[in-house]
């Protein structure tokens, strides 16, 4: 069986306070991109989880894979049996596009089909927030509006204009958790999402804002570079993603996206464009 493990963008993305837990508040627009991994899961008579990795290498031992995590979850809650998986990576490592809390809910979806589990949506994401913060908005992978550590999600009915691209470029920079952590200062938020259905894409600046950026960019200023050549390329609206230290820009036509992802090449940083809607 095989499962395609999304990619997401943060449109704004706002630390609103620290939690008594040690985490923090979070407030944010997550957006699915098809830029995927692929991950294949097949039952085993083996007991346990033989688990092969190819593409993209994952830094760190496998045992703490989100995968393998996720694996073993449903082994310990459900008692199910071996399996056989192999995860051919993609998406950048560090760059905040969800990539490895994707792969590790995909996983949950592959072992629940595998096995007859018959999880519900609040089950997956039960589970799913037990991985991981942004964990919990894989299990559907559709457009949310996200709170809490990332586990609060409601439903975001919200379309792009027609023929916006979303162009993102990664300079190849890991940015460690803990280092963006460091360098943001909770502060309230006032921002209504639901205003940006009438806000041309060139006015979202006004409107969002990604609190890790700043502090990200004066660590990494090649980040900064990013952000600016895809604004330098004709987009509407640019921002870093996540805690970085991936960048992306909103445009008004595939061939404008095209042009900035050839630029991002040109520098020497991984680049993906797709239709923003699809």
């Amino acid at each position: 069986m095989i499962g395609f493990a999304p990619a997401k963008i943060n449109l704004g993305l706002f630390v609103t306070g620290k939690r008594a837990d040690g985490f923090h508040d979070l407030q944010s627009a997550f957006w699915p991109v098809g830029w995927n991994d692929v991950l294949e899961a097949h039952r085993s008579e083996t007991d346990g989880l033989d688990l092969h990795l190819t593409g993209v290498a994952i830094d760190g031992d496998p045992v703490s894979n989100l995968v393998s995590r996720a694996y073993h979850l449903i082994k310990e809650r459900y008692g199910i049996g071996g399996v056989t998986a192999h995860l051919h990576k993609v998406i950048p490592m560090g760059a905040g596009l969800g990539g490895g809390s994707s792969d590790g809910t995909c996983m949950l979806r592959l072992l629940d089909a595998l096995f007859g589990l018959n999880l519900n949506d609040k089950d997956g994401e039960t589970l799913a927030a037990e991985l991981g913060s942004d964990c919990p908005f894989f299990w559907r992978a559709q457009p949310a509006l996200v709170t809490g550590r990332g586990e609060h999600l409601e439903a975001w009915h919200f379309e792009f204009p027609a023929d916006t691209y979303i162009a993102i470029a990664h300079p190849g920079i890991h940015v460690s958790t803990s280092d963006a952590f460091q360098g943001v200062v909770p502060q309230p938020s006032t921002v209504d999402f639901h205003a940006l259905v009438t806000a041309p894409l060139s006015e979202w600046d006004q409107t969002l804002r990604n609190d890790f950026q700043p502090g990200i960019e004066a660590l990494h200023p090649t980040i900064r570079q990013v952000r600016e050549l895809l604004k330098a390329q004709g987009a509407l609206y640019s921002q870093m993603t996540g805690t970085g230290s991936a960048c992306f820009g909103l445009f008004s036509s595939e061939e404008s996206a095209l042009k900035a992802c050839k630029a991002a090449r040109a520098n020497g940083w991984t680049a993906y464009t797709a239709e923003a809607n699809r």
